[in-house]
């Protein structure tokens, strides 16, 4: 163009905003800055913070602000309204609320906007009553209080104020309906779904995209994707959320290739392609088996310009993260231009499926800012590559900068202590979990249950389970596993009953506790029906872990050969727990001969646990035949296997001491050893 006006500049900003490129939307406005004299157009700055806003840039929102107010702009009320929507859309809340408190007449649209900032800032109580403050409401307003009731999970409340909004006269439109219907999909109320989609037939002249969309979203989040199928079909026109919310269904009821021949048809279809539908579809791509088609959409998203939008990129990271290729997510990660906290903990969690810790920490040390998501991701990394004393240490240092756990992190730390039986943190928390109101939550009695267990205190962890009101399949676990563990099989079996008493299906983990159980109290015929029956009475068919439990129990009732029979018979080859087991009963009963069968099958296992080798030695040597028992020996040190020293700690004073085979660097040693001879001289 010869010549540029704010109008041509405006324009081109706004087709890279609405084509899903709001980086280049914000180049223009740069370039329009350094090009124009004079800026008399304030449409120009609506359009640059729409897009500053959809990449969550504060830095950027601070810095647009200024320059509007230095241009004297601010009482504009369309700049006013783009100015606290901006804020809010970066998470800058408070930034959002100082410039509403500012306006002697606030819009309409801005007290809509701030009842959401207040719900995200405050909660709902807060935003509610802002609601019932405002001079005059319209639709707007009634579809943002009930989306809010629906986000912070009030769906019942959501569908009273939809209730009310009828009552006072306002008629729902198709964003209405649309929202109402994605309260009656976080609480799985089809019975209301179903009441709102005949009410929709009965009084709309046609279905639109809208609400077609969230019928779609309710009766996939409620199990009917035949009927989401039937909406879609019957809609007349589809756009970008119709086809995401199918295709969102389809990945949800386990159909991956369908839900990739459905995006093929969507590309087809005269619809353009937005960051969420690409995120659902990236999602899909997360297994080996759909990797490559991942590789050549992440390919479509630098060539669409989409790579910029945070959705797509934490897609991505999250995505290569599940197909464990870290290299290409870091690359990923790094490119992203702008980042969220999402971003940052698909980075650690990337970095923990690995088993860097290292680098998961380095990452998690970089973030500019965390939530309790984040400290939890941590927290499991830690946990989940056995680095327990470093993940309580975070926990510490999470309470001591006074972020608010959640459920998650309660049970993550409560069964940390359960796993190093260090009873006395575990009840600190407990009682911490009572006083945040979250020590009735299930899942966090039945990791109490699971503590008090594994620390002997078994009448306690009973105690527990008996206060639970609303026990799920995972409580009678806790509190099976616990019993078979301190040996009382007979107890096991009796909560057992108890629990098919209540309708409770048992699960595989279930019978694992109960052949457990039977194992340790010796109660063979018991564990034999038992074993049956899982398959008999509930199609469950057994596992590595029962076979293990039942050659466990027939081992330590002598009937080896029998254990031996049971092994030949299953339908897959045994592992090393199994034939661990065997060699176990082997050395108690002195049977060489089974003993060497059970070490040969480990061997072609190609296990080199020092454990199975030690059990052959100790079973020669008891038996008497020493040469043999050198021979084991000998073979260990030529193949470099070392018996894994014995290692035992205790608590003293809050601290954890921690003591190993030949270790002598304990700073107290001397003390130890002096304390250590006064016994034995006793």
């Amino acid at each position: 163009m010869p010549e540029r006006d704010s109008v041509s500049w405006t324009t081109m900003m706004s087709g890279h905003f609405n084509k899903g490129q709001p980086v280049d939307a914000i180049k223009v406005f740069a370039a329009m800055v350094q090009n124009c004299e004079s800026f008399s157009d304030p449409f120009s700055f609506s359009c640059v913070m729409k897009a500053c806003g959809s990449l969550g840039n504060i830095k950027l929102a601070l810095q647009l602000h200024s320059l509007v107010e230095k241009l004297e702009f601010g009482n504009n009320m369309t700049i006013q309204n783009s100015i606290i929507d901006m804020y809010i859309k970066c998470g800058a809340l408070s930034c959002a609320e100082k410039m509403f408190l500012r306006i002697p007449s606030p819009s309409l649209f801005c007290w809509n906007s701030m009842i959401f900032g207040y719900s995200k800032l405050y909660g709902v109580q807060r935003a509610l009553h802002m609601f019932f403050q405002m001079p005059e409401r319209d639709c707007v307003s009634w579809n943002t209080i009930i989306s809010i009731f629906s986000q912070h999970g009030f769906g019942i409340q959501s569908l009273s104020m939809f209730v009310e909004m009828w009552n006072q006269g306002f008629r729902p439109n198709s964003m209405i309906y649309a929202t109402v219907l994605s309260a009656c999909a976080s609480i799985y109320d089809l019975e209301w779904g179903t009441h709102l989609h005949a009410r929709i037939i009965r009084m709309e002249p046609s279905l639109d995209v809208f609400a077609g969309s969230g019928l779609i979203d309710m009766y996939v989040k409620c199990g009917h994707l035949h009927f989401a199928r039937q909406v879609f079909n019957n809609m007349t026109e589809h756009n970008a959320v119709s086809w995401t919310s199918l295709i969102s269904g389809v990945v949800q009821s386990g159909l991956e290739d369908e839900a990739l021949v459905l995006f093929n048809q969507m590309r087809k279809a005269p619809v353009s392609l937005d960051e969420f539908t690409l995120a659902t579809v990236l999602g899909v791509c997360s297994s080996q088996k759909h990797v490559l088609v991942g590789e050549q959409l992440h390919g479509y998203t630098i060539k669409a310009g989409m790579i910029s939008s945070i959705p797509v990129g934490n897609a991505l990271v999250t995505m290569y993260a599940k197909c464990q290729n870290t290299h290409k997510a870091n690359q990923t990660f790094e490119l992203m231009p702008f980042k969220d906290i999402i971003s940052w903990t698909a980075m650690i969690t990337a970095f923990s499926q690995v088993g860097n810790v290292e680098k998961a920490r380095e990452y998690f040390d970089k973030m500019p800012q965390r939530n309790v998501i984040t400290w939890n991701s941590m927290l499991a990394t830690y946990f989940q590559n056995g680095f327990w004393e470093e993940g309580l240490k975070l926990y510490i240092l999470m309470r001591r900068v006074e972020i608010n756990p959640d459920w998650v992190t309660l049970v993550t730390s409560i069964s940390a202590c359960a796993d190093l039986a260090i009873l006395k943190l575990g009840i600190q928390i407990i009682a911490q979990a009572e006083k945040i109101g979250l020590g009735s939550n299930v899942s966090v009695t039945n990791s109490v249950v699971t503590l008090y267990s594994r620390c002997g205190r078994i009448e306690v962890a009973k105690r527990v389970f008996d206060s639970i009101c609303d026990k799920n399949l995972i409580s009678w676990n806790a509190i099976m596993a616990g019993y078979a563990q301190n040996g009382e099989g007979r107890k096991v079996i009796e909560i057992f009953e108890n629990m098919l008493k209540m309708d409770c299906t048992p699960d595989h983990i279930s019978y694992v506790s109960v052949l457990s159980g039977c194992s340790h109290s010796g109660l063979i015929i018991e564990g034999k029906h038992y074993f049956s029956s899982m398959t008999e009475d509930f199609g469950i068919n057994p596992t590595c872990e029962h076979f293990a439990c039942m050659v466990d129990l027939l081992g330590r009732a002598g009937l080896l050969e029998e254990a031996k029979n049971l092994i030949d018979t299953m339908p897959f080859k045994p592992n090393a727990a199994i034939w661990g087991a065997l060699l176990g009963a082997c050395r108690v009963r002195r049977n060489l001969k089974l003993a060497e069968v059970a070490v040969r099958n480990l061997l072609e296992l190609d296990i080199d646990d020092s454990g199975s080798y030690v059990l052959l030695a100790n079973t020669y040597s008891d038996c008497g035949q020493l040469e043999a028992f050198a021979d084991v020996r000998k073979e260990m040190r030529k193949k470099g296997i070392e018996k894994k020293p014995g290692c035992s700690w205790i608590e003293v004073n809050n601290r954890v001491h921690v003591f190993t085979v030949d270790d002598t660097h304990h700073p107290q040693m001397k003390d130890i050893y002096r304390i250590l001879d006064e016994i034995i001289k006793k």
